[in-house]
């Protein structure tokens, strides 16, 4: 958002991104999670169903799941399909990844949650994390969306920043805490770096999503006051119970982009 505007039209077209990005409620800011196995087909209706229910963003679940998802939901265009990519490890070929990422898609994905290579990042190969990171970009152009999880509980702070820079020059939408499969799930320093690292790279456009052990309403506030925009959480119904629009007001919220 540098420059400014010359015209109404490209001030409405500006204000139409945005605007997109901006949610009518605060369950639009969750993925509601479902990853821990083992898992029958019909607990993938009963997300589906809750997720229609509470008006969540997206269903969060692994790719053999997307087509029942995609099925389930095929009369309900708000709420998205998120699939993992390359989860938990992150250290799957590229090739792979890549396979992964466009079945997902073909078969109704509509958000793709991807675990960069982080063993690589510690490793200071961070060419090899961006083109890993940018193969899957080629391969889900927008409108998909793609969240990057770096695994934060595994990483140092300058790792992390490195993580987050690398994500935000190889165009990506949002940087992910956690697989919440390894370490200590999502906290708010790590949240803090993240944001603060965007914005020193000077991209207004990426998004932090905070995901592992969010399974309170106190936890999700913490979060989004840190700079959190999705919450990836397990929890989303009970959460949603807790905190309804006036709650968060309330307690003084001062991020509400999903």
């Amino acid at each position: 958002m540098s420059s400014v505007p010359s015209t109404d039209a490209e001030w409405a077209a500006l204000i139409s991104n945005v605007r997109e990005k901006v949610p009518e409620r605060f369950p639009r800011m969750i993925d509601h999670t479902l990853l821990k196995k083992p898992i029958q087909p019909e607990d993938i209706d009963t997300l589906c169903q809750e997720a229609i229910d509470h008006d969540f963003a997206t269903v969060c679940i692994w790719p053999e799941y997307v087509n029942r998802a995609a099925t389930y939901l095929r009369n309900a265009p708000k709420t998205g399909i998120a699939c993992v990519v390359g989860f938990p490890e992150g250290t799957h070929d590229t090739a792979d990844k890549v396979q992964e990422a466009q079945e997902a898609i073909l078969q109704g994905a509509t958000e793709l949650d991807m675990v960069i290579n982080w063993p690589k990042l510690k490793n200071g190969d961070y060419t090899s994390v961006f083109d890993d990171i940018s193969a899957i970009r080629k391969a889900a152009p927008p409108p998909t969306i793609i969240k990057c999880i770096l695994e934060a509980s595994q990483l140092t702070k300058d790792e992390l920043i490195a993580g987050t820079v690398i994500c935000c020059i190889a165009d990506v939408e949002f940087v992910k805490t956690s697989t919440g499969f390894k370490g200590a799930g999502a906290d708010v320093n790590q949240v803090n770096v993240m944001q603060l690292t965007a914005e020193a790279c000077g991209n207004n456009d990426i998004r932090i999503k905070a995901s592992g052990g969010i399974r309170t309403a106190a936890d999700c506030m913490r979060m989004i006051k840190s700079g959190a925009t999705r919450i990836g959480t397990s929890a989303g119904v009970q959460i949603a119970k807790k905190l309804d629009e006036g709650e968060i007001l309330e307690q003084g919220a001062s991020h509400t982009v999903a």
